[in-house]
């Protein structure tokens, strides 16, 4: 948090101030200050000025929408969606800065989360992923539903629904358009998933609406039979995109015993058992028990697949010398028990994939002070318009 001194009255909801816009920060919004007081803006780019409506205060900083751009910024363009404004949707960040620098953006976040978290000095870029636009790329979408039984989504650090009439960054096969036209009673939520081989499934509280209830997903020559409600990359070049970077950092030889921790379905599982071979090992660990049903029936019959229902903590110490380990965690990171557990068998390389820069940096602090070091980190765009970034990194013993 930045250190300031107030140095006037403290702002209170509903009063509109205008600010300088300093600098990103994580979490989809930009620090400026006003007499002292930190402010975080949702809608704005550095370096402009804006006329800035506070709308939530506590003891050691603001928050607050830019209704009014006084100064624009280079960057700025006309949000491709009408709720992507300040009392809109919550779902993106980004769409009123051109996507080029939201990539730039998203570098110095990870740049900044490495600091500040993990005391490490970084240097980081994001990569651009199709579609070009940054629009229709999402594959899996979770409605709210509104007061009058519409589809839509919470408005940004709200409970409040805001119905919508379509998603633009909803993969075009959902036909949300028509979704949003339907009624829908009571609060449960709505999951909608489109597949790589052109499925498209609704499922409510976890029970099938329309299409199938298994999905089939198709990557590289490898095929996962997978239930909705199981997780993948949203994004739909995203399982392609790791998968090939994934593989390129682990440098794997055939006869090698391989981790897969978090493993889920084993999006990476398959394309690992396929570069180790059969005289090689891959240990998928997933606690998960719906992930580990779906791996059980994508891995039936393969020998070089051995699936591990349970925690990665409690699991893995019970895997002899893994040559390398891919670790995949939650967006809450792994943690120091896992660290902990991980390098004491000694792997090679490390190859981690992370969906959070800080939890990502606090994890590689905790890896440097076991003796590794990292050697490759990079990002993928696989959340445009939105705060969120894909980074891949990798860890050799020091």
């Amino acid at each position: 948090m930045d250190a300031a001194v107030p140095t006037g009255e403290r702002l209170v909801v509903g009063q509109q101030v205008t600010v300088d816009i300093e600098r990103i920060a994580h979490g989809g919004h930009c620090v400026a200050r006003f007499e002292g007081q930190v402010v975080f803006v949702r809608y704005g780019i550095p370096g402009e000025r804006a006329l800035v409506e506070i709308t939530s205060v506590n003891s050691k900083m603001a928050r607050g929408d830019a209704i009014e751009i006084l100064t624009p910024s280079e960057h700025r363009i006309s949000a491709p969606c009408e709720y992507a404004r300040p009392g809109g949707c919550g779902g993106c960040d980004f769409q009123h800065i051109d996507l080029d620098y939201q990539r730039v953006l998203k570098a110095q976040v990870i740049v900044e989360q490495f600091s500040r978290m993990g005391g490490i000095d970084v240097q980081c870029e994001v990569l651009a992923v199709e579609p070009s636009d940054g629009l229709h790329w999402r594959t899996r979408m979770d409605f709210a539903v509104g007061d009058t039984g519409r589809i839509g989504f919470f408005g940004a650090r709200s409970n409040d629904v805001i119905e919508i009439n379509d998603c633009v960054i909803a993969d075009s096969a959902m036909n949300v358009a028509a979704l949003s036209q339907r009624r829908w009673n009571g609060d449960d939520r709505i999951a909608v998933a489109s597949t790589s081989t052109g499925q498209v499934s609704v499922t409510r509280a976890g029970r099938s609406i329309s299409g199938p209830t298994q999905l089939v997903e198709k990557v590289d020559g490898f095929t996962y039979q997978i239930s909705p409600q199981s997780f993948w990359q949203a994004h739909s070049k995203a399982p392609a995109t790791l998968i090939a970077e994934v593989i390129s950092k682990l440098e794997l030889q055939a006869g090698e015993v391989v981790c897969d921790l978090y493993g889920g379905v084993g999006l990476f599982t398959a394309a690992m058992a396929a570069q180790v071979g059969a005289n090689g090992k891959v240990h998928l660990i997933e606690a998960d028990r719906r992930a580990i049903g779906d791996a059980q029936k994508i891995f039936k019959g393969a020998k070089n697949v051995e699936i591990h229902p349970g925690t990665v903590e409690f699991r893995l110490p019970k895997i002899s010398d893994p040559d390398v380990i891919l670790l995949d965690p939650p967006r809450t990171g792994a943690g120091e028990e896992v660290i902990t557990v991980m390098t004491r068998t000694h792997p090679r390389a490390i190859v981690y994939v992370s969906c959070d820069p800080a939890s990502l940096a606090r994890d590689a602090k905790l890896l440097l002070a076991s003796g590794y070091r990292m050697d490759y980190l990079i990002g993928y765009d696989l959340f445009p318009q939105t705060q969120h970034v894909e980074c891949v990194a990798r860890f050799i013993p020091a």
